[in-house]
């Protein structure tokens, strides 16, 4: 079964590489403006196929779903009954990746431009509401917020793991990267990969004195795994950090650093990593604030995180205290009398909090709730208190009309979520806000919201009677709005913000590294002016644009190339680059001035696995071969259905004298070979026939005689592990895909 190797390069473009999107043109931000992050679904019924499984490539160590999809991927619209959101109910995992926006707007609410992000570098799962905030840098040049390095319409992303923190108890098998995007004020943009937040989502994410603060929330499993629990609450990042770099975390938050108002004594302890749930985020005068308003877990309030005035740098990070605020709520999330849901934060001066209240998510609360919208804190004494919340014209439950919209979906606003504002000269602040929602909709994150903006007179200790709130934007049937702040402004005293490519597997956005003679991807934008797809033999420059590897040792090799677009380069890693830590060069010389794109701290390693998948639910790129004697038939493990859907084509296991063989293919398991790769299937050994190369330029395949015992058995997980030094660790998963046998 060596011989098998029948997928060629050129068919590797059908399957994601090569991928063209919009070329770039944005003039920049522009000083006094507002941003805000918008995404919009880009899915179709196709996205998804009724009555697959959910959640996608869920492994045999986790409790996974047992009712498949209850709709296909369309939105919700006036033609028929599809709600792909609806299938939250069937997997609580649920989410679908989309593409994120940044639209510049006037304080008014008028358009001004937008910039979008490239979704070959990242997306976010559209019904994640806790997602996207924006956040200046400390020193107003950047914009950063946190996202996924995933393809759009792939699905169950943001309760996956990440790739250097893996929980086998996750329902929700995949592995991606949550990571920090940092936009200058030209609309350069550089992403850095994390390993926080490992099974739930990243929320917020701010720079300061070279570091990013992050605010999130991790474990999606059935366990409390150490590996895991570093991953949640208050993390720091380094801009442009290795993949491999591990989780960092600023301090821990546990309801036992609590004293209980009604016993005297400490709050016993719960779930462990869940009491730091937090989402909110900011930074003022040099400190760093967080909040947490979500789960049953910890205590819905405001946090420091650090000493007053003094940031925590990664030398003190992990010792770093997070307190509640003094006056601020001290009740568990688990008591009926804890009716706080804090999100956003804006300091209008060091004794004026803003605090966006999100609202319980109960249809029957919203228009009553005495605490949801803009509650306005003011510190006396050393003790905060809450003077007043602003209420009026935000029509809290009262539901609102979108175009081309299922009326019975209409949503309602609940509350805010996250908020930027700005002091006025005349002594007021002008908050901008993005609204929280209820509805019958199956997943109420993925509601049309809308941005508001009030002006409070900053120096009232009750609330005044003229101050309402004024809708600038209504979210489109099939958008979101997420986060808002003040443009960034570029600095004289600074060099211009620079594009920097993400280089990424071309099989997988979860690899830690890539591998000689891998194929491998330049992301971003502006890579080149043209999509064109080259022929064999691949050269080093095409339409003007070139890749080049600087290794370890100082060397330069030029890559061969496989295709071009403004957002997306595939080539070859040439087999000579020496393993260790690499800066990779992407020039662009099709017009009359050269631009050069180079992205540091890139990884070599030997070998670094990734398998094609044909779809955004993990299923395989493979072929089966039914084998009996000298006489073979083969199969595709995919086909599609009725909407377009790529769906799994369910492959017979063969009795008797006929063997039943599953064909993978993907890059960087080449140097490994047969001796050092291991595979299970469904959680059962599978014998590897073949690991290698597949007779094309980085294109490698792994062939598995199946289990009989598998006969029957549904849709599966296949897990290829390689083992370089076959040590007793566990060696170098690759990715987890999904197939179907009957």
């Amino acid at each position: 079964m060596s011989t098998i190797k029948t997928l060629t390069i050129t068919s590797l473009c059908a399957f994601g590489f090569g991928a063209t999107a919009f070329a770039q043109s944005f003039p920049g931000f522009t000083p006094g403006n507002i941003v805000v992050s918008r995404t919009t679904y880009a899915g179709s019924a196709a996205t998804l196929a009724l009555g697959q499984p959910l959640p996608p490539v869920c492994p045999t160590t986790a409790t996974c779903a047992t009712a498949p999809a209850s709709s296909n991927g369309a939105y919700p619209n006036l033609n028929n009954s599809s709600n792909v959101w609806n299938n939250n109910i069937v997997d609580g995992s649920f989410g679908v990746t989309s593409p994120l926006f940044l639209d510049q707007l006037t304080p008014t609410g008028t358009l001004v431009n937008t910039l979008p992000i490239p979704t070959t570098m990242v997306t976010t799962s559209f019904s994640s509401k806790s997602e996207v905030a924006l956040n200046l840098s400390a020193d107003g040049t950047a914009i950063t917020f946190m996202a996924y390095v995933a393809p759009p319409n792939t699905v169950d992303v943001s309760n996956s793991n990440t790739p250097g923190a893996y929980d086998p108890t996750n329902p929700a098998g995949g592995s991606y990267y949550r990571s920090v995007v940092q936009v200058g004020a030209n609309g350069a943009i550089m992403v850095t990969p994390t390993n926080s937040y490992s099974g739930n989502n990243g929320r917020a994410a701010a720079l300061a004195n070279g570091v990013y603060y992050m605010a999130g929330n991790g474990n999606n499993g059935g366990g409390t795994p150490t590996n895991i629990v570093q991953t949640e609450g208050a993390q720091y990042a380094i801009p442009g950090q290795s993949f491999a770099t591990p989780a960092a975390s600023i301090g821990s938050f546990e309801i036992t650093q609590v004293i209980n108002p009604s016993t005297g004594l400490p709050y016993p302890g719960d779930k462990l990593g869940k009491d730091d749930n937090l989402r909110g985020l900011t930074i003022f005068n040099n400190t760093l604030y967080m909040s947490k308003g979500s789960g049953s877990n910890g205590i819905n309030t405001v946090y420091r995180v650090g000493d007053l005035g003094s940031l925590p740098t990664p030398a003190n990070a992990a010792s770093a205290a997070i307190t509640v605020l003094p006056g601020f709520p001290t009740v568990l999330a688990s008591n009926s009398a804890s009716v706080n849901f804090p999100f956003g934060l804006y300091f209008a001066n060091a004794t004026t909090l803003y605090v966006a209240d999100e609202g319980d998510g109960t249809t029957a609360n919203a228009a009553t709730s005495k605490l949801a919208g803009l509650q306005k804190w003011i510190l006396n004494n050393g003790t905060w208190s809450m003077a007043y919340v602003l209420q009026s014209g935000l029509n809290l439950g009262k539901q609102y009309s979108v175009a081309n919209y299922p009326t019975s979906l209409n949503p309602a606003p609940d509350g805010l979520r996250n908020i930027a504002g700005v002091v006025n000269g005349n002594g007021t602040a002008t908050i901008y806000a993005i609204t929280s929602t209820i509805s019958s909709n199956g997943d109420q994150g993925a509601d049309p919201n809308q941005l508001v903006s009030i002006t409070d007179n900053i120096a009232a200790t009750t609330l005044p009677a003229s101050e309402q709130f004024t809708v600038l934007e209504t979210a489109t049937a099939g958008s979101l709005l997420r986060g808002v702040c003040l443009a960034p402004v570029a600095s004289s005293l600074a060099p211009a913000a620079v594009n920097v490519p993400l280089i990424l597997s071309a099989a997988t956005p979860g690899a830690l590294a890539i591998a000689p003679g891998s194929l491998a991807t330049a992301n971003g934008q502006g890579l080149s002016p043209t999509a064109i797809q080259a022929t064999a033999p691949f050269p080093t420059s095409v339409n003007g644009t070139s890749v080049s590897i600087i290794d370890g040792n100082g060397v330069t090799t030029a890559a061969p190339i496989l295709s071009v677009s403004p957002n997306q380069i595939l080539f070859l890693v040439p087999k000579t680059v020496a393993v260790g830590t690499a800066q990779v060069v992407v020039s662009n010389g099709a017009s009359i001035f050269t631009t050069t794109q180079t992205s540091n701290g890139v990884e070599i390693a030997t070998i670094a696995p990734g398998i094609l998948t044909a779809n955004g639910s993990g299923l395989a790129t493979a072929l089966a071969v039914q084998a009996t004697g000298t006489t073979q038939t083969t199969q595709l493990s995919y086909t599609t259905d009725s909407n377009g859907a790529t769906i799994a084509n369910p492959i017979p296991v063969g009795t008797g004298a006929t063997s039943t063989y599953l064909v993978l293919f993907g890059t960087g398991i080449a140097q490994a070979g047969t001796a050092l790769t291991t595979a299970t299937i469904n959680g059962l050994a599978a014998t590897v026939t073949y690991a290698g190369p597949s007779g094309s330029n980085g294109l490698d395949q792994v062939n598995l005689l199946v289990p009989a015992k598998l006969a029957g058995a549904g849709n599966v997980n296949v897990q290829l592990t390689l083992e370089p030094e076959k040590s007793a660790a566990g060696g170098i998963a690759a990715n987890p895909v999904q197939v179907t046998f009957k």
